[in-house]
């Protein structure tokens, strides 16, 4: 099958799905205080439209890694019979989710076909969580992680965005807690995606100065680095790892094998895309499979070499975060 390849070679093995743009928080970075406004449901992609879609990136252009995002995933109906339609397909499934439906859907998430899971979590403080989220949820978010090891979910991954002057002094607590419950901690530098589009350089906590602060307790070393969007690093006493997202300090454009699909059914080539294709005419006019594949290969070849970020050329894409998927 022929490569889904972009025009500066990058070959794309990635699929994130959006399953909706709904979340049961109102996040300070993802939405406005007074919310947005949700998608119709008949927008929505319907799970068969979805597992359509990833079988065609898998059996015409070798996708063989498909993550479900949202919004928050969680809250879309029926979840575990989507992730057991797509395992069918023979690649990897992950989830990233905030985490506060897990202690009830972790096991038949893992019992559908769910293998690898990333939380969303910013703060360890009740207050301050409640305060980002906009929701006292932090003991449901901390049952779900347990929920999640406990399902034999593997690895555990725990999302961190550091804000500066919000919660850039949790780095090495965070770290201290993957430590000791064995959850991979990833820090993601905060980026321009916020939904009030009042994001600015100066919040940013750069990568470097995470992995110094943790390291200066707890000494690490680099792990070498592969597709994957996280720089990792490994304690020397072996006591598990840290990851680094520096997407904004430093950008790994140029190695990067993803594609995404919203819950509408846009296709982006990369997550700050400021156009997408809408498959949905296709889908749901009758287009065949061929269709399809020819409209997926023709988006990722148009792809730029880079989303500029800090640059005079960057655009912001006119859709946050929650309504994207990561």
């Amino acid at each position: 099958m022929p490569a889904l390849t972009d025009s500066y070679g990058r070959v794309h093995r990635d699929l994130r799905i959006s399953v909706t743009d709904r979340c049961n928080y109102r996040c300070t970075y993802c939405m406005p205080a007074d919310g947005l406004d949700w998608l119709p449901r008949e927008d929505l992609l319907s799970f068969e439209e979805i597992e359509r879609v990833a079988r065609v990136c898998v059996e015409h252009h070798g996708i063989d890694s498909i993550r479900l995002t949202g919004g928050e995933p969680t809250v879309r109906h029926g979840l575990p019979e989507l992730v057991a339609r797509l395992a069918r397909l023979g690649v990897d499934i992950a989830l990233t989710t905030n985490g506060s439906r897990l202690s009830a859907l972790a096991r038949p998430l893992a019992e559908a076909g769910l293998r690898r899971i990333n939380i969303s979590c910013d703060s360890l403080h009740d207050g301050r969580f409640a305060a980002m989220t906009r929701r006292d949820d932090l003991p449901n978010v901390l049952a779900g992680i347990a929920a999640a090891l406990e399902a034999g979910l593997h690895p555990v991954k725990l999302n961190v965005v550091l804000r500066r002057s919000v919660n850039d002094d949790e780095a090495l607590a965070f770290a201290e807690f993957g430590r000791a419950t064995g959850v991979t901690v990833r820090f993601i530098e905060f980026m321009p995606l916020d939904a009030d589009g009042g994001w600015t350089s100066a919040e940013v906590v750069p990568g470097s100065e995470i992995v110094a602060a943790i390291a200066a307790v707890h000494p690490v070393e680099p792990v070498r680095r592969g597709h994957e969007p996280a720089a990792r690093w490994r304690y020397l006493d072996g006591r598990g790892e840290i990851g680094v997202i520096d997407s904004v300090t430093e950008p790994f454009c140029a190695s990067c094998d993803r594609i995404r699909l919203t819950a509408d059914g846009r296709l982006r080539s990369c997550l700050f895309a400021t156009d997408e294709v809408d498959l949905r005419p296709t889908l749901r006019g009758g287009g065949d499979d061929e269709a399809i594949a020819g409209i997926v290969a023709a988006t990722v070849a148009a792809k730029g070499p880079g989303h500029q970020i800090g640059q005079v050329a960057f655009v912001r894409p006119h859709r946050s975060m929650s309504q994207i998927g990561g």
